[in-house]
């Protein structure tokens, strides 16, 4: 009965410690973690030149100046109701190996025409066309004043970013338990842009005329501040090129179209969790020997 006392007390001390040697921490940065987040941003644009087609007219407005929409209203920002109407962003990821992630998101960001600013005017519009502007004929960089009751440009339903990114997690600082944790995100994204147009020109504005116009390129960076291993408040950074070559500008004829070229950057702040659907085992606390 002894040595089977002895023995019995061995094999579950043996089976313990392996246990024990197995357990991991879940860490925000291992594989099968996944992370959904939201957030609002602000975003900033280079000048460009932007063509506008349709019948009558193919004239190019060159240094166009864009800035972006945020909502004003606190409000807006926290009601169920419109949370969706300011710039915001929406991304969900899944860690496929250590320290690596793919995502899918949606980055809702406005461009909005200067308005009241000097540019100048080439290409040409027939006569008839527009007898609001009184633009007419042909133009050689000749200079223009745009007022948005006669000529507006503006996507602020909106300049829609629908884009895949690779990124790279690194944690550099995690406490004791847990508790807290500090990571940085760095990464690449490409994607389409869907557009929610608005134009004035001719007499005629049309609004929230959608289209595929595009694609885009980008970088991004982040600091993601963790809390309790589920949830965090992350600050990104990102930087990019967007070529729309087809912006539909009436609703009813797609041979009316502008597009453009430019660079943008966008900050952004935003809130999510973290789910771990491949962790090591449920046991944040038991001791580590063996990694």
């Amino acid at each position: 009965m002894r040595n089977a006392l002895i023995f019995i007390l061995l094999v579950s001390s043996s089976f313990s410690f392996s246990q024990y040697r197995r357990a991991k921490v879940k860490r925000s940065w291992s594989a099968g973690t996944m992370f959904l987040y939201w957030g609002y941003n602000r975003s900033f644009y280079t000048k460009s030149n932007i063509n506008f087609s349709g019948p009558g007219y193919d004239f190019t407005l060159n240094g166009a100046k864009a800035v972006d929409r945020p909502s004003s209203d606190l409000k807006t920002y926290l009601s169920p109701n419109t949370i969706t109407v300011p710039q915001f962003n929406l991304r969900v990821g899944y860690n496929i190996k250590n320290n690596w992630a793919i995502s899918l998101g949606y980055d809702h960001m406005k461009y909005v025409l200067l308005d009241n600013q000097p540019y100048t005017l080439s290409g040409y519009i027939k006569p008839g066309v527009d007898n609001v502007t009184n633009w007419s004929g042909n133009y050689n960089n000749e200079p223009v004043v745009t007022q948005s009751e006669y000529f507006h440009y503006e996507n602020t339903n909106g300049l829609n970013y629908i884009r895949a990114e690779i990124t790279r997690i690194d944690q550099l600082y995690r406490s004791e338990g847990g508790v807290f944790a500090f990571s940085t995100l760095a990464g690449i994204s490409t994607g389409g842009i869907l557009s929610f147009n608005d134009f004035t020109f001719a007499g005629q504005k049309d609004v929230k005329t959608i289209s595929m116009s595009g694609f885009g390129l980008s970088a991004h960076v982040g600091a993601r501040f963790e809390f309790w291993k589920h949830f965090f408040v992350q600050a990104n950074g990102a930087g990019g090129f967007m070529n729309q070559a087809n912006v539909d500008t009436r609703p009813d004829d797609y041979n009316s179209f502008a597009k453009q070229k430019f660079g943008y950057a966008a900050i952004e702040i935003v809130a999510g969790a973290l789910f771990y659907f491949k962790p090591k085992n449920g046991c944040d606390s038991c001791p580590q020997w063996g990694k």
